[in-house]
């Protein structure tokens, strides 16, 4: 009779071993379910514009994981969508905080410091980014745009270049060639370069553009035609001055 009582007192007490192990398992695949269900619904509010919605999403998976770095990361993109830079700016840090090497907070960092006008932590931003990832192709072509802005030409064409060295389809690294190249008068280059660009997307309207003034420069009027109304096509807004100048050999 005693053997049979232990008996049964040793399989309730594992049963309810078993019951509360199970029950802490659930809470914590509950949480976990919880934080993916609220990002995706973040993200794809995102995706949708409604950046309060996504905001506020974001917000319940740090709510219940204050470690999640790509939250961080896509709330403050979310902020920066709605003109808000100094959080911002403050989520990126987080997300570097969490994670050291976080290469995307580090770019969108220089991202938010280049629209503030803080050129040189701009490029300290993008600067890490590459530390971390150095074929980090968008890191190279937005520290050339920082060069650019300073009036570093050289630096800049140097930046570029590397974009197209990793990427050679990276039709944005070709045609921002092109503009340097069309900047410094080499217009024989500068159309090799918007013209690989519009090999690998036709459909990119700025390389369009400025050969329509290249074409115009060297009397070329039909072609500057052909690639003015392709670019405004494209959703380029084209300079009414120029309009006025092609009208003649329409």
């Amino acid at each position: 009779m005693k053997t049979l009582l232990r008996s049964s007192f040793i399989l309730i007490v594992v049963l309810l071993l078993i019951s509360c192990g199970t029950s802490a398992k659930t809470k914590k695949e509950d949480k976990a379910l919880g934080v993916e269900e609220h990002f995706q619904l973040a993200f794809k509010a995102a995706e949708r514009g409604n950046l309060e919605e996504a905001v506020s999403e974001y917000q319940q998976v740090l709510k219940l994981d204050p470690k999640h770095s790509r939250a961080q990361l896509n709330l403050g993109v979310a902020y920066g969508r709605q003109g808000k830079w100094d959080k911002e700016i403050s989520q990126y840090k987080k997300a570097i905080g969490i994670d050291p090497n976080f290469e995307e907070a580090y770019f969108h960092l220089g991202v938010a410091y280049g629209e503030k006008g803080n050129l040189n932590e701009a490029t300290v931003q993008y600067q890490k980014a590459l530390k971390i990832n150095p074929n980090y192709v968008e890191a190279h072509n937005n520290l050339g745009n920082i060069y650019f802005r300073k009036g570093k030409i050289n630096d800049a064409l140097s930046s570029y270049a590397k974009t197209i060295e990793i990427k050679p389809d990276y039709a944005r690294g070709h045609f921002n060639i092109g503009s340097l190249h069309r900047q410094q008068g080499r217009a024989e280059e500068a159309m090799a370069s918007f013209k690989k660009a519009l090999e690998i997307d036709a459909r990119y309207a700025w390389p369009h553009y400025h050969l329509a003034f290249i074409y115009f420069e060297r009397g070329e009027f039909k072609l500057a035609i052909e690639h003015c109304d392709l670019a405004g096509k494209l959703g380029v807004v084209v300079d009414p001055k120029f309009l006025e100048r092609l009208k003649p050999y329409r």
